[in-house]
């Protein structure tokens, strides 16, 4: 992790003697990351909204593990009783379903002049909070996050996305970090925007 990442303990003000039951306890059977390590996966997750805000889509790429998995599944209104139904299940609809091979390959078509629905560009902004870590058995971490995400395009079209991720870590690569798998879950199951062009 470079070092403008580190998180000098000097400046935590104390937060380094939190106690242990708090950043130790084990959620979904996994157990919280230490604050280093929460505060460099939420340095990552923001310079991944600049590198989308900013339009610089390759160098999001970089972020991206060659195994990657990228997915947004659909989801339905259930009764109480029946949510566990209410998200479409892998292989099923989804909005994205996707590795980096075919992510790359969208990219390259924003740049060929023929999609148009991103021709001229919208402008994006993420906002990504609610950030927490775990460390799983395998040596991966487990990160969720929540998310808003506001695009303009043209002179009238406004979309807001809102939104959970959860995502899969992989400690290595230029930034720290690889994403090895994402699944989005929008609070929305009909999204009514015109098109869906937008990363997350």
């Amino acid at each position: 992790m470079s070092d403008a990442f580190r998180l000098d303990p000097a400046t935590l003000n104390g937060a380094t003697s939190v106690s242990p039951g708090i950043m130790n306890d084990e959620v979904d059977g996994m157990r919280l990351a230490d604050l280093q390590t929460h505060f460099e996966v939420g340095q990552f997750y923001f310079l991944e909204a600049e590198f989308l805000d900013d339009g610089r889509f390759a160098d999001w790429l970089e972020m991206l593990a060659d195994d990657l998995h990228y997915w947004a599944p659909v989801r339905s209104n259930r009764l109480r009783r029946q949510q566990a139904l209410s998200v479409h299940a892998p292989g099923e609809s989804a909005f994205y379903d996707e590795t980096k091979d075919s992510l790359a390959w969208r990219i390259r078509r924003y740049d060929s002049g023929m999609a148009w629905a991103e021709d001229p560009p919208s402008r994006t902004r993420h906002l990504i909070s609610n950030v927490s870590v775990r460390e799983r058995s395998d040596g991966l971490l487990q990160a969720r996050s929540a998310f808003i995400v506001y695009r303009n395009r043209l002179h009238t079209e406004v979309d807001i996305y809102a939104g959970g991720r959860n995502d899969v870590l992989r400690r290595t690569g230029v930034h720290g970090f690889e994403l090895v798998k994402r699944t989005i879950l929008f609070e929305q199951n009909v999204l009514l925007m015109k098109n869906i062009s937008t990363f997350f």
